[in-house]
């Protein structure tokens, strides 16, 4: 069966609740999602984390990204980039640049910020980048997602968002996550439509 790959990382658990949200909305499209986190990076040396997680999704592996039909990607804003573990990984996937192992399948990025103007939209940005050079097709939110229009809180159309406050405790709201499952729904049903044509 093929997988959209949800892959993120997360460090006080509201990009893990957007994945969460993010595989939900591939239910009943025929992909299975394939929910995946990268540990965490050290300034003192590279292996800091255990083999396994203690909790939550698995460890990607190169492996994961090559065969999945489509991607998401999920990173908490740092400065209005993606976190630096998620942008290891990435930096690491030349092998997969050099093979052309990614180029054509759709792609999508989400985020969570503490604040409403904390870098959500130059943060799903930065995320693109290395997508686009992998040479992935983008796929954000169109405004017939009509959350976008009525959101006081996270989601643009470059892709969800959340504000999760300074504490990093809000939860999602309905409009979060419904635009979390609609990254979902596209994200598989662009991958189905690609691999019939």
């Amino acid at each position: 069966m093929s997988y959209l790959l949800v892959l993120y990382y997360s460090r006080y658990g509201a990009t893990a609740q957007m994945a969460q949200q993010v595989a939900l909305g591939v239910e009943g499209t025929g992909l299975e999602a394939r929910l995946r986190t990268v540990p965490a990076v050290s300034t003192t040396c590279e292996s800091t984390e255990p083999a396994v997680p203690d909790q939550g999704a698995p460890y990607v592996s190169i492996d994961d990204l090559r065969d999945c039909a489509a991607l998401a990607l999920g990173s908490p804003t740092r400065f209005g980039n993606m976190a630096a573990p998620l942008k290891y990984f990435l930096d690491n996937t030349g092998g997969l640049w050099m093979s052309a192992a990614l180029v054509g399948k759709p792609a999508g990025v989400f985020t969570s910020t503490s604040s409403m103007h904390g870098g959500q939209e130059t943060t799903l940005m930065s995320m693109m980048i290395p997508l686009l050079h992998h040479g992935m097709l983008i796929s954000g939110l169109p405004y017939t997602e009509t959350g976008l229009l009525n959101t006081r809180e996270g989601g643009t159309p470059y892709g969800p968002s959340h504000l999760a406050g300074q504490d990093s405790q809000l939860p999602l709201t309905d409009i979060e996550a419904a635009l979390c499952h609609a990254l979902g729904k596209r994200l598989a049903e662009t991958a189905k439509a690609l691999k019939t044509t």
